[in-house]
């Protein structure tokens, strides 16, 4: 993310700062251009509410995180880095389209979490930041965060969530046919720019339930830094084999 992002997002009167002790690149400033979660960053690292919010998580249960091997669904970001100094070995990937998992374009390896190439008990740790809603068969998807993990490994990861109902699936494929049961939204990524990946769900509380169904013997939504970034702050799913 560029300055000229930055300005575009500030509001002189919104203008607020504080000291954070950011847990994904140490003592830092909190600053917030904007009452939106996307006008809240590290001053250091640039991580946003669900960045800071999952790596809170992260530290507090994997305190021994120099011992682990991690997988993290994308290659770049501030998540990314943090985890890089921090672990023994980690994996990164991207997503995309009609590239086959396990392939590389460009130097960075692709994967389809449908679809893993990784050999089976390969983590300790498996993370992500919003990439499930995006996920059109998401059980399939946590069936092989299963399979990767080794006994005891945990996925953390953050995505949309409603805590206030269950799951929306907002588009279903039906008969190899896209249907399209609410208007269609779409978000940003970085590889792919703005409103360019479609959202096929909005969780909800029983997202719990979809992890324990694809095997896990415990999942939990953990709240503890919702509203803790001037009033942001993701909750964040925790699951263990």
């Amino acid at each position: 993310m560029n300055v000229s992002h930055y300005l575009h997002l500030l509001r002189i009167s919104e203008l607020r700062t504080r000291p954070l002790r950011c847990p994904l690149c140490g003592l830092s400033i909190l600053v917030r251009l904007q009452k939106s979660e996307a006008g809240v960053r590290c001053a250091g690292c640039r991580a946003g509410p669900a960045q800071l919010s999952i790596a809170a998580l992260i530290r507090a249960e994997c305190p021994k995180l120099e011992l682990l091997d991690a997988y993290e669904m994308s290659s770049t970001g501030p998540l990314v880095e943090m985890l890089q100094r921090s672990v023994r070995n980690l994996r990164t990937s991207e997503y995309l389209d009609g590239v086959e998992s396990g392939s590389e374009v460009d130097g960075v390896r692709c994967e389809n979490v449908e679809r893993l190439s990784l050999a089976d008990a390969s983590f300790d740790l498996c993370t992500s930041t919003e990439v499930f809603e995006h996920v059109e068969d998401d059980g399939a998807g946590f069936r092989e965060l299963y399979r990767v993990l080794r006994p005891g490994g945990k996925t953390v990861f953050t995505v949309p969530l409603n805590l206030e109902g269950p799951t929306i699936e907002r588009a279903v494929r039906v008969d190899g046919k896209l249907i399209h049961r609410l208007p269609a939204e779409y978000h940003d990524d970085l590889l792919r720019g703005q409103n360019q990946v479609l959202a096929y769900r909005t969780y909800g509380r029983d997202i719990v339930q979809r992890l324990l169904d694809a095997g896990f013997s415990d999942a939990r939504i953990d709240e503890t830094q919702v509203g803790v970034y001037f009033g942001f702050g993701r909750g964040v799913v925790i699951a263990e084999k």
